[in-house]
């Protein structure tokens, strides 16, 4: 019961931060994940890293590949921990197919956004994406300064 309160007030596990930097989103979808017990008590602990994390097609099945999840200290004796396993992701095969013939179109790849607690399970958030060029990158950049700025003039005007 414990368990269930802690997921419904942090429902975030992880965030891909890197991937709204270097890539336009196009199409968001949320599939399930095929885990190992201990990779949950891991991610439950927030020992999790998905920025070089990518997502694969293959023989009509995806999985993420990089999403580092570490073992934790208490893990069990008789499991072997690999913290970079290949990890199967759950979507519904047509959605897949679909998937599939847009990424094999130029310039569109599959990045995980998030991982995160949806009904007790953990989802990856992913999305299908167009990579930036270095300007739109720069201008990404001076965005975000600009942003910084403004609040930092409201900070010192309302004090």
């Amino acid at each position: 019961m414990a368990n269930k309160k802690q997921d419904n007030t942090n429902p975030r596990i992880a965030d891909n931060k890197k991937a709204a930097y270097n890539y336009f989103f196009e199409e968001r979808y949320e599939a399930g994940m095929v885990l190992e017990g201990w990779e949950v008590k891991a991610l439950r602990e927030g020992k999790v890293q998905l920025t070089d994390g990518y997502v694969l097609i293959r023989d009509g099945e995806m999985f993420i590949v990089g999403c580092q999840i570490n073992p934790l200290k208490s893990a069990s004796t008789h499991v072997n921990p690999d913290a970079i396993r290949t990890k199967k992701l759950l979507l519904h095969k047509e959605e897949i197919r679909r998937l599939t013939g847009k990424v094999e179109q130029k310039g569109y790849t599959l990045v995980p956004l998030n991982l995160h607690w949806k009904a007790g399970k953990v989802k990856c958030e992913i999305a299908l994406a167009k990579g930036k060029a270095e300007h739109d990158k720069r201008d990404t950049i001076k965005d975000r300064e600009g942003k910084r700025e403004v609040e930092r003039a409201l900070k010192t005007h309302n004090r």
